[in-house]
């Protein structure tokens, strides 16, 4: 008799479960509220950096490497004359020459440069 009672309780239990949530949408309570989300939507868009176009290696007329390293939107590159020297970060405009504080300047594109160091002549680079 025991046996047969125990479906049927369950059964009824699961009756009264299901009665107790007779809301068609669930409630969110929202018991931590981010204490930045005004000023985060008055906040003006933020511009996220370049990404790598190409990085190059690029034989000089005079016998030096120059390796540079060209970033989307042809507005920024980074050159270095060693391969782990010192990084210069040039910029300007796109379809303008890049430069950079001390005299340095680029133009070009991913298969060949000019670039002008500091205290240097203009050298002519291809990759």
């Amino acid at each position: 008799m025991v046996n047969r009672l125990l479906p049927v309780a369950a059964v009824a239990s699961l009756f009264a479960l299901a009665a107790c949530n007779s809301q068609s949408n669930p409630e969110v309570v929202d018991s931590n509220p981010d204490p930045m989300a005004a000023n985060l939507a008055k906040a003006a868009p933020v511009e996220l950096p370049p990404a790598i176009k190409a990085d190059k290696t690029m034989r000089c007329k005079d016998g030096s490497l120059v390796y540079v390293t060209f970033f989307q939107g042809d507005k920024q590159a980074v050159v270095r004359t060693k391969k782990d020297g010192a990084a210069t970060t040039l910029k300007g405009e796109a379809g303008k020459a890049l430069t950079a504080e001390g005299g340095w300047s680029m133009t070009g594109d991913t298969t060949e440069v000019k670039l002008t160091q500091p205290g240097k002549p203009a050298l002519s680079c291809h990759a």
